[in-house]
């Protein structure tokens, strides 16, 4: 790993610009440091509903409510 980081440190920096910032935002803005529940099946929905709360919230604040209910209905 070292060496792919260190013969193509752009890809790097652009995974974590891309990558990181979602997980980041969800652990610390929505309060979801750890999971709650336990096993996999469990934890895949809790994340899948955290991970729906991340993009509604990103759809408001790009669009507006408006915009995201027009959309939806």
């Amino acid at each position: 790993m070292q060496q792919r980081m260190a013969a193509e440190p752009e890809k790097y920096r652009k995974r974590k610009m891309m990558v990181e910032h979602p997980f980041g935002t969800i652990k610390r803005w929505m309060g979801q440091g750890y999971f709650l529940m336990r096993g996999l099946a469990k934890v895949g929905v809790e994340f899948s509903l955290s991970v729906l709360a991340y993009n509604i919230k990103r759809v408001i604040t790009i669009l507006g409510v408006g915009a995201m209910v027009q959309a939806v209905s």
